[in-house]
């Protein structure tokens, strides 16, 4: 009953201030939108009506965002800030918006999230923060997003992903990573991420994928792994995907073409559930009298070659140890007629 009373009171007074917007704003009552785009504020304006659903505010000049600035806008459902040079979050920034379902940052000059970032958020679904300079990443400052289903970090300055980074965001179905520096993938940086469907990691530094980093994707339809430096693979590191159907995008990487890499390629291609979509246009890097062929050239002539080449090695080898083995027993039993022989032919009192 108390909440009943106080959401009558709450709506009884949202005529009056549904009258309210900010100087330069454009407030569309029957649809609770604020546009406030590209207006020059370098602060969040005050006396925004109450039942704003949708508040724009990008393209400004805010550079730092303080602490309760959203403070009374409880039916905040959307929050667009893209383009407006934020460089600062401080602490409780959005400590008012419980109900907020998607929060665009993109394209400002973001360095850090503070530890609190994500403490309001808990509705969260989706985040874009692509086109930032992030450098880190933190637990902390993403544990709150419990039912974030998108997040966006492409385009930033991310040199590694701690293990355990997004074990908070169980429900996460789309990361989107393309762009970064990361290196390395390790084991446990993806853990608890069962429901993710795709994984976008291209146009990165990554050398090195370790076995165990894709072992928790049980659900991962998509994994874009184009653009970064990839010489070789490990066919268990993809087996490790218990998924139903996962298509792989590989393209764009520095390839050392050998046998080794041409035998990975063919297992990963015999499995069911895994698909290369660009394998057609996977190149070779190296070694030099291969750089620019097509792997799939490679798989049919320079395997082939070898193939051949380690059968005709092989054979050369039994032959000559067969022909070995027959030349010893031929001299074996010549010496052992030989010296019954020289036995027979003996004076009998010498023996």
């Amino acid at each position: 009953m108390l909440a009943t009373a106080v959401l009558l009171f709450l709506a009884g007074g949202l005529t009056e201030a549904s009258k309210l917007c900010p100087p330069h704003c454009l407030c569309y009552d029957s649809s609770g939108l604020v546009d406030c785009r590209a207006r020059g504020f370098s602060h969040v304006p005050r006396n925004m009506p109450h039942a704003t659903w949708l508040l724009n505010l990008g393209d400004n000049h805010l550079s730092e965002l303080r602490s309760h600035s959203f403070s009374g806008l409880w039916s905040l459902r959307i929050l667009v800030l893209s383009g407006s040079g934020i460089e600062v979050l401080q602490p409780q920034v959005f400590s008012s918006l419980a109900f907020l379902e998607k929060l665009d940052l993109s394209r400002n000059e973001l360095r850090w999230l503070p530890p609190d970032f994500s403490h309001s958020l808990s509705s969260l679904r989706e985040l874009l923060l692509d086109h930032n300079s992030l450098e880190a990443l933190q637990f902390l400052s993403l544990e709150g997003l419990e039912n974030l289903e998108k997040l966006d970090l492409s385009y930033n300055r991310i040199q590694a992903v701690a293990p355990g980074t997004f074990r908070g965001l169980s429900r996460l179905r789309h990361l989107y990573l393309q762009g970064n520096q990361l290196s390395v993938l390790r084991q446990g940086t993806l853990a608890m991420l069962q429901s993710l469907e795709v994984l976008l990691l291209s146009q990165n530094n990554i050398s090195k994928i370790e076995t165990e980093a894709f072992t928790s994707l049980h659900s991962l339809s998509l994994l874009g792994l184009e653009g970064n430096q990839l010489e070789h693979l490990k066919f268990k590191t993809f087996l490790n995907l218990h998924t139903p159907s996962t298509h792989l995008q590989l393209a764009g990487n520095p390839w050392d073409c050998d046998c080794d890499l041409h035998r990975v390629f063919s297992k990963i291609l015999s499995v069911r559930h895994l698909h290369v979509d660009d394998y057609k246009n996977i190149s070779c890097h190296g070694p030099l009298q291969l750089a620019g062929a097509s792997l799939a050239w490679v798989d049919s002539q320079l395997c082939v070659a070898e193939t051949a080449t380690v059968l005709v090695i092989t054979v050369t080898v039994l032959v000559t140890v067969i022909a070995a083995i027959v030349m010893a027993e031929r001299n074996r039993k010549k010496n052992r007629g030989k010296n019954w022989t020289e036995a027979e032919g003996s004076d009998p009192q010498d023996k």
